[in-house]
């Protein structure tokens, strides 16, 4: 079996160095992580010169995210696997829609994690367990993509951040902690979400987000 290139594509450091020690010390033999990435140009630049096999990609990355990546790569010969904190629906079904392969969440185990790059290296599309009924859903209509998208683009991210939180039941100043924001920032912001919704009250937010599988 020839071995697989990866490249790991992640803004935070400290993930993209566990990923790579993980899969060195489980993937020997199996797959070489050739090279990482912080951000949108610099894994565009590295999948141009590293060409490899298989990009585990992070969704949100400073530059336009993970889809972004994906638009600007010609490498025909890469496989893009998601491998994201956020299992919304709006994340999944974006990526995929753009090219990604499979999506899976960081709680994937590193052995997990190897059989994932392998599956989707020999074609096969891969998705962590809840997430693959997202694109089922989508495909089928039970969601209406197009328009959650169209609601979605209304949204600054920080906006998309705290509107995820207040319906998920997070107080504002659990919001204004888990997001290190002041309080009155949050209530600006869900001011600003309501309105852009069209939505009076963060009930209608709660069931808003829900309807949408964005929760």
């Amino acid at each position: 079996m020839s071995i697989l290139s990866v490249l790991v594509v992640d803004d935070h450091a400290m993930f993209r160095t566990g990923v790579r020690a993980e899969l060195e010390r489980l993937g020997t033999g199996r797959v070489e992580v050739v090279g990482e990435a912080e951000d949108v140009d610099s894994a565009v630049e590295a999948i141009a010169r590293l060409r490899p096999e298989v990009v585990l990609l992070d969704v949100h990355l400073p530059g336009g995210g993970g889809p972004e990546v994906i638009r600007r790569t010609h490498a025909g010969t890469t496989t893009f696997l998601a491998l994201s904190v956020s299992d919304a629906a709006e994340d999944v079904i974006g990526v995929i829609r753009t090219g990604a392969r499979g999506y899976v969440t960081k709680n994937i185990s590193a052995t997990e994690l190897l059989d994932a790059i392998d599956r989707v290296a020999g074609g096969d599309a891969v998705f962590s367990p809840r997430l693959a009924g997202f694109v089922l859903d989508a495909f089928a209509g039970t969601i209406e993509v197009a328009q959650v998208d169209e609601d979605l683009d209304r949204l600054t991210e920080r906006e998309r951040e705290v509107m995820r939180l207040i319906a998920r039941g997070y107080a504002y100043k659990e919001v204004a902690k888990e997001l290190f924001i002041s309080v009155k920032t949050v209530e600006t912001h869900v001011s600003s979400v309501l309105r852009k919704l069209q939505l009076s009250s963060r009930h209608e937010l709660t069931r808003w987000a829900n309807d949408r599988r964005l929760i």
